[in-house]
């Protein structure tokens, strides 16, 4: 246990390991079910919010439109689960079986061709990957070879979510239209509404998201991660060095993309559906927030401003339905304006100095208890505790 500890206060793994104890042992031993899937539903915006703090807090590159990817990630994933659920047995009522029911409503005879390779779970789980992460490289290269940055390229990312949701809307017949794929029933024969399916689920997206947050541990203390930090505060000296800084910008949007879409599909799996409500300029901004509340430049701060977040989101939306909204917003706005660094930045600024103070004084005091033991043998004997008398004239401050 003891190198145990050792080794995680070498690595400066500390941090992580409690997020994980808390993630894997104390949540669902105190959780019910129903709370536990929608921790499990946090979680999965958390991966978004990783992709911020790379991003916007490591790189300096503010994006508006995750959940683009978000989405993208869902919707592949959303589309194997609906193939699966749409088998002629269970469709035979429908006009054509064999197709998605909203494609039957929409007088669809054959299944699309783009829709026939998510029969496989592999061609899928590839998808999840691949398609966003593509989208991701095509926008970043477009833009940042021809040097768009800053609030201009925050604009086009929300442009890019308005057009994604007004096409998903528009092509209903294929999409689903406003109300997205729904009725996700089972995963390779596996029913994941039940019970069990939620636990299984739950902990591997917890499984997921720790080894995101040590991939992402692992880029920042590169020498990729040293350059990202150079391009971010100084651009042009990065430049001028001879590195090709738009490629450095490229690359941290397509991760950011990548990891956005596998909490989109772990939001799928375990919500058991995806709609274009998702995908818009609101939830884009909402995952901004998270990023801001946790800490931008903290990656285990970011899951727990995603807890937090979507905790009040949920807590206030219960209690108050009327008012939840302007809550919300009062919890944004009390947090960034107190605590700019986000709770990341209270814990570093506030917190950790407190509580190092706090165990150096402890330690001075037991090392002038000690001292005070030597001089004054026959007052204070040796091997008592601070709790001790001290000697005449010594007052427990000046211990």
């Amino acid at each position: 246990m003891q190198a145990l500890y050792s080794w995680v206060n070498k690595q400066k793994l500390g941090s992580i390991f409690l997020l994980s104890v808390l993630l894997i042992v104390v949540f669902p031993l105190t959780l019910d079910i129903f709370r536990l899937n929608l921790i499990g539903k946090y979680l999965s915006y958390a991966f978004v919010a990783l992709g911020l703090v790379m991003l916007w807090g490591h790189a300096g590159i503010l994006s508006l439109g995750q959940g683009v990817f978000f989405g993208l990630g869902g919707y592949c994933m959303a589309m194997f689960l609906k193939l699966e659920a749409s088998d002629p047995i269970s469709t035979k009522i429908q006009s054509t079986p064999g197709i998605p029911d909203f494609m039957d409503w929409n007088q669809l005879t054959a299944l699309p061709w783009w829709w026939v390779p998510f029969k496989s779970l592999p061609v899928a789980l590839i998808a999840v990957l691949v398609v966003p992460t593509l989208l991701a490289f095509i926008i970043s290269f477009a833009m940042f070879k021809r040097r768009v940055g800053g609030v201009y390229f925050a604009i086009i990312t929300q442009a890019v979510a308005l057009i994604l949701t007004v096409l998903i809307i528009g092509q209903q017949g294929f999409t689903g239209g406003v109300n997205g794929i729904t009725d996700l029933k089972t995963l390779l024969g596996w029913d994941i509404r039940t019970d069990h399916a939620k636990y299984v689920l739950y902990y591997v997206c917890v499984g997921l998201l720790l080894a995101s947050v040590m991939l992402c541990r692992w880029v920042q203390s590169s020498k990729l991660g040293t350059l990202l930090l150079a391009m971010r505060d100084k651009e042009d000296r990065v430049r001028f060095s001879g590195y090709d800084v738009s490629m450095f910008k490229v690359f941290a949007f397509c991760l950011a993309a990548m990891l956005s879409a596998v909490g989109g599909a772990m939001f799928t799996l375990q919500v058991g559906f995806m709609s274009p409500s998702f995908v818009g300029i609101v939830p884009s901004i909402e995952m901004v927030i998270l990023a801001a509340v946790g800490g931008r430049m903290s990656l285990v701060g970011a899951i727990y401003g995603a807890l937090i977040v979507n905790f009040g989101k949920t807590y206030f939306s219960e209690s108050a339905p009327d008012l939840w909204l302007f809550l919300m917003a009062a919890l944004f706005i009390g947090v960034t304006m107190a605590f700019p660094d986000g709770l990341a930045g209270l814990w570093e600024q506030k917190i950790k100095p407190w509580w190092i103070q706090r165990q150096a004084n402890r330690i001075a005091l037991i090392e002038r208890v000690k001292a005070a033991q030597v001089a004054y043998p026959e007052v204070l004997p040796p091997g008592k505790g601070t709790g001790a008398s001290l000697p005449p004239g010594m007052s427990s401050q000046q211990a």
